[in-house]
C-alpha cells in the first residue's frame, strides 16, 4: 500500500492533486506541462531539497532572500529579470520550493509574467503543506499590511513530502502548528490522533473543500483566516520577530477572548482554545510585552476582511464565521485578556 496521499482540489478543468507523503517529490515531473522546455525553480539559499525535473529540461534556479522583509515587490521584480534573461514563456513553468513565503512570492510573480504562468510547488515546510501552497492565493506584503497586493492562480500541482520536515528547525515548526491548531477549530477533528502523513491530507483535505466552495474568497473562504486578524498585525508590529503560526496561536485565543465578549461563546470554549493553543500545540497565549495596542488595532482595521468597521473571523453558536462592525470597546477589552 502507497504511503502517499492525494487530495484533490475540486476547480473543474482546473483542478489539481495535492500530493503528500514520504518521497511525494518524486510526483513532481507528472506535473510538468507537456509543452514546457524552460523551468524557473523559485527558492532560497538555505532550502536543502533538491527536485529532479530529468534531462530533458533547461532548469534555472531563482534564489531569493530569506524572511518576510523580502516578501515585496523588488522580490518579483528580481524574479522577472530572471524570467526574461532564460525566456520563460507561457509554456513553460515556474517551480515554487520553499515554505509559505516562497510559494506566495513564485505564486505572484507566475500570475503576472506574461499575464500568466504555470506554477507547481513544493512545500517544504509544515505551514506551507497546510495552508500557504494550497488554494491559489499568491502575493507580497507592503509596510502597511501583509499580502495586500497579489491575485489568485492555481497551481497545477502541490507536492509535500514530510521528508523535508526531518531538518525543519522547531520553530518553523512551530509556525505549522499554529495553522493546524485552527484547522481543529475548523474541522472539530481531534488532529493529534493522526500519524503526521494523515495530519497533513486531513488539513489538506478541509483546506481544498473550502477553497472549492469559494475558490475567490468572496464568502465562506474567509472562514480559513480564523485567528489571523490579529495575528498578522502582531507579526507586522513586532517586525515578524514572531513567525505566523506564532501569532496565528495568539490570534486563536484572542478571537475567542473576543467571541465570549461579545457573548457568541462561553468561558469552557474559551478554555478549550486555551488548551489546544497552549497544550496541545504548546504555542504561547499572550501577546508579547511592549507590542502597542494602538498600533494593534489600527494594523486590525486595515485588514481585508474590514469592509465594515471592524471585522473578524469569530467562533459563535453556529460555528466560526465572519463578523463585521465590531465595537471598539470589545476589541480593547479582549486585547487586555492576552496581554503577557
Amino acid at each position: 500500500m502507497s504511503s502517499l496521499r492525494r487530495v484533490r482540489v475540486e476547480l473543474g478543468a482546473r483542478g489539481y492533486d495535492v500530493v503528500v507523503g514520504p518521497g511525494a517529490r518524486t510526483e513532481l515531473p507528472a506535473m510538468l506541462p507537456l509543452t514546457a522546455r524552460r523551468v524557473a525553480v523559485v527558492t532560497q539559499a538555505t532550502i536543502p531539497v533538491e527536485i529532479d525535473l530529468g534531462p530533458d529540461l533547461a532548469v534555472e534556479r531563482c534564489e531569493i532572500g530569506h524572511g518576510e522583509q523580502h516578501k515585496t515587490l523588488a522580490t518579483v521584480e528580481q524574479l522577472y529579470h530572471s524570467f526574461a534573461a532564460v525566456g520563460l514563456t507561457r509554456h513553460d513553468v515556474v517551480v515554487g520550493v520553499g515554505g509559505g513565503m516562497v510559494t506566495d512570492v513564485a505564486g505572484f510573480a507566475a500570475a503576472t509574467w506574461h499575464r500568466g504562468v504555470p506554477v507547481i510547488h513544493v512545500a517544504t515546510t509544515l505551514l506551507g503543506m497546510v495552508d500557504a501552497a494550497i488554494g491559489g492565493k499568491s502575493g507580497v506584503n507592503l509596510a502597511v499590511g501583509k499580502n495586500l497586493v497579489g491575485a489568485f492562480w492555481q497551481p497545477r500541482g502541490v507536492v509535500c513530502d514530510v521528508e523535508a520536515l526531518a531538518t525543519l528547525p522547531e520553530r518553523e515548526r512551530r509556525s505549522g502548528d499554529g495553522e493546524m491548531a485552527k484547522y481543529h477549530f475548523l474541522s472539530g477533528d481531534d488532529l493529534d490522533d493522526l500519524d503526521l502523513t494523515d495530519r497533513i491530507a486531513r488539513c489538506v483535505a478541509i483546506k481544498a473543500e473550502v477553497v472549492a466552495a469559494d475558490e475567490l474568497d468572496g464568502g465562506r473562504r474567509a472562514l480559513l483566516n480564523y485567528g489571523h486578524t490579529l495575528a498578522h498585525a502582531l507579526e507586522i508590529a513586532t517586525d515578524h520577530e514572531l513567525t505566523h503560526g506564532e501569532a496565528v496561536g495568539i490570534g486563536l485565543v484572542y478571537a475567542a477572548e473576543l467571541a465570549r465578549s461579545l457573548g457568541r461563546i462561553d468561558e469552557s470554549r474559551v478554555a478549550e482554545h486555551r488548551h489546544v493553543v497552549g497544550a496541545v500545540y504548546a504555542l504561547d497565549t499572550t501577546v508579547p510585552r511592549g507590542v502597542d495596542v494602538d498600533a494593534l488595532v489600527g494594523l486590525m482595521g486595515r485588514d481585508k476582511k474590514a469592509l465594515d468597521g471592524l471585522t473578524f473571523v469569530l467562533d459563535g453558536p453556529h460555528g466560526i464565521e465572519v463578523v463585521a462592525d465590531v465595537p471598539d470597546a470589545a476589541v480593547r477589552a479582549a486585547l487586555e485578556r492576552v496581554q503577557a
